[in-house]
């Protein structure tokens, strides 16, 4: 079983995506910040994280650059997870080391799971 980790500091999102990847048949491991998202990355190994950006105690940013640092967990498939959607931001994601960017607004939990489901193929 594929195992995705969420971080994301929207309760009710949070809880929608987990539903959502739960019932496609993945293990789902999720964290309400970066600080407790990063942990649970390196517990769980997951074989896919999306992150978000904008959250408490640690950002999507600061996540990321921990993650790529960190031999056991450089070469994770990180997505940023976002509603910042703008270009430099999309920019500077790809620039900190993350593998893809999904806007959150453009995309419905449908059309994720899809595209969360070929990545993992």
């Amino acid at each position: 079983m594929k195992k995705i980790c969420i971080v994301e500091d929207e309760s009710s999102l949070l809880e929608m995506y987990k539903l959502k990847f739960e019932t496609e048949g993945y293990q789902v491991i999720t964290a309400s910040d970066g600080q407790a998202g990063l942990a649970a990355i390196k517990e769980s190994q997951p074989d896919l994280v999306l992150l978000d950006l904008v959250m408490p105690r640690m950002d999507g940013y600061q996540v990321l650059q921990a993650l790529r640092a960190d031999p056991k967990t450089s070469k994770l498939v990180v997505y940023i997870f976002s509603n910042l959607g703008q270009g430099s931001e999309i920019e500077k994601g790809m620039a900190e080391g993350a593998s893809g960017y999904f806007v959150k607004s453009s995309l419905t939990p449908s059309e994720l799971a899809l595209e969360v489901k070929k990545i993992l193929k």
